[in-house]
């Protein structure tokens, strides 16, 4: 549960940052939050295959 947390709280931080970058015209900060907002996105899709090998397993056991 907390690596799932981990991975919303990225995707929310990332995309603060994408707009702040955007609303100042800051490339970096947007490029940051794109970056940091992406990495959320691959966290929770790692934790997705995680699970279902789980289930997969335990089915199979």
């Amino acid at each position: 549960m907390a690596k799932e947390l981990d991975a919303k709280k990225d995707k929310l931080v990332g995309s603060v940052k994408e707009q702040a970058g955007k609303a100042t015209g800051d490339q970096s900060t947007e490029l940051k939050g794109k970056l940091q907002k992406e990495k959320g996105k691959m966290k929770e899709k790692t934790e997705e295959m995680k699970d279902k090998a789980s289930e997969k397993n335990e089915r199979h056991a």
